[in-house]
């Protein structure tokens, strides 16, 4: 076994910008679920979880959101092996998320368990967007270097 280790790579020899979106996409979500978890403390993050199961719809969100985690995590691990599917995976969660942050935020689609709060519409807009800038960048690391489409296309 360590024979395996010491002579082959585990991942494929990714280049830079690739790895550095994989692995800030996997550190942005843990650190996200460590701060969230510290901020909030043991009692109100069962209630948080006791209030999305009061309804069906608050439930789905709770789920989905949950769903949604693991899928990123997943995404950046094969997006790191040259997965296209993991690349593009990654892009429809971010379409997704942004869409009902933006829906739920405005008041369009209920439960609003997952929104921004702002005085009017153009202010949410803007603060969901600024809150999705740090994704918008590991996009960017994945879709615009040379390096990084060459990768995707020669797997």
């Amino acid at each position: 076994m360590s024979e395996i280790l010491k002579h082959s790579s585990v991942l494929p020899d990714a280049p830079v910008p690739v790895t550095v979106a994989g692995i800030a996409i996997i550190a942005t979500r843990c650190l996200s679920v460590l701060m969230l978890v510290n901020e909030l403390g043991y009692t109100e993050m069962a209630n948080f979880v006791h209030r999305s199961a009061q309804a069906w719809d608050s439930t789905f969100i709770f789920v989905a959101s949950q769903l949604i985690f693991l899928f990123e995590l997943r995404c950046a691990f094969t997006l790191m092996r040259g997965s296209h599917r993991g690349r593009w995976g990654y892009v429809a969660t971010q379409v997704v998320v942004l869409a009902y942050m933006l829906l739920a935020s405005t008041g369009w689609i209920y439960p609003e368990i997952f929104s921004i709060s702002g005085a009017n519409n153009t202010q949410i807009v803007h603060h969901t967007l600024l809150h999705k800038l740090p994704d918008l960048l590991i996009i960017g690391l994945l879709f615009m270097p040379a390096s990084s489409r060459a990768f995707f296309h020669k797997q």
